[in-house]
């Protein structure tokens, strides 16, 4: 198998949350392997800032403004993103935790619960539309989580809605096939503005050693910016309806 495989020239790509964190790790992984990108987030400096990166690698590069729960907002990306060339590669990354109160199911109040949904599931499934309805064939990786493995005490909105990611990518593989592909990637502790905002640990000893990653370290956000490349590159050619846990073993 040639490297050639993993390349991406004369594509383009969008990442939304892409202004930091993993986003930013994703939309710079893409660039190296040759992909155009666009970058979109809720803070305009963030993305301008990554854009600026992306461009510095050689490729063209923009960052947009927008909200990712918004189909307009996103319709505008995506026409930025073809003015650039074929689009071919959507990476529905924004997500998170919209505050870091400890959330059980049966004490989370209506509207947390929907801003989960909607920060987690209603924006993947937006980009997923708008992608679909921009893209002759390509690739769409929605960025799940691990916490959608199993029960998520303190956690239960969060690990439902990444669940919920993961049907999702299935049944749209099915309805995408054969032109688009549509997999998942789900990301085990990466130490993210997110991540530390959302935990806290004893101070004096390593996280990873504290829950016991197998790998012996944390992920960072090169470790999942790479699985992307693998995605959406024609190294996975015949991959789809898959969730790749990048986890360090957990």
């Amino acid at each position: 198998m040639s490297v050639d495989a993993f390349r991406l020239d004369g594509q383009v790509a969008v990442v939304t949350g892409g202004g930091k964190g993993i986003g930013r790790g994703i939309a710079l992984c893409l660039a190296e392997a040759g992909a155009d990108v666009v970058v979109c987030a809720r803070t305009l400096s963030d993305v301008r800032s990554v854009a600026e990166e992306v461009r510095g690698l050689g490729r063209q590069a923009d960052g947009l403004m927008a909200d990712v729960t918004d189909a307009e907002q996103l319709e505008a990306v995506a026409k930025r993103a073809a003015e650039l060339g074929n689009l071919t590669i959507w990476v529905n990354n924004a997500g998170g935790l919209p505050d870091a109160t400890p959330r059980y199911l049966t004490r989370t109040p209506d509207d947390r619960w929907d801003a989960q949904m909607d920060l987690n599931l209603k924006a993947v499934w937006q980009g997923c539309k708008v992608a679909a309805a921009h893209m002759q064939q390509g690739a769409i990786i929605n960025i799940s989580s691990r916490a959608a493995m199993g029960p998520q005490v303190k956690n239960g909105p969060y690990g439902a809605s990444k669940a919920a990611v993961n049907s999702l990518t299935q049944t749209l593989s099915i309805e995408l096939a054969p032109n688009i592909r549509v997999n998942a990637i789900a990301p085990g502790p990466i130490p993210t503005d997110n991540f530390n905002e959302s935990t806290s640990f004893p101070e004096g000893k390593p996280i990873e050693k504290i829950i016991g990653v197998p790998l012996g370290r944390l992920g960072t956000p090169d470790d999942i910016g790479n699985a992307v490349v693998f995605m959406a590159s024609p190294a996975s050619a015949w991959v789809t309806g898959q969730c790749l846990y990048v986890t360090g073993g957990l």
